[in-house]
């Protein structure tokens, strides 16, 4: 089973608000999830974001894959394999 770490898409139309899940790579974008560890909030500015560090360091150890986007947010917070 092949893990991703990604984005599911909350919010109103034109207002989009993000929760950062770990999901399986089959399940659809905003589908069944494994676990939310964090949100990302693109309409603050600056853009805001929190993540629970243990459990994405916890996934990112086990072989989950963060996206582009995820990837980028956890540079930002100094998170790291």
């Amino acid at each position: 089973m092949a893990v991703k770490i990604r984005l599911k898409r909350m919010g109103q139309k034109k207002a989009p608000f993000y929760r950062i899940v770990v999901a399986d790579s089959r399940s659809p974008r905003d589908g069944r999830f494994i676990e939310e560890i964090g949100t990302y909030d693109p309409n603050q500015e600056p853009s805001a974001f929190q993540v629970n560090e243990e459990a994405a360091k916890k996934w990112l150890s086990n072989g989950a894959q963060p996206t582009e986007v995820v990837g980028k947010l956890f540079k930002v917070a100094g998170i790291t394999k």
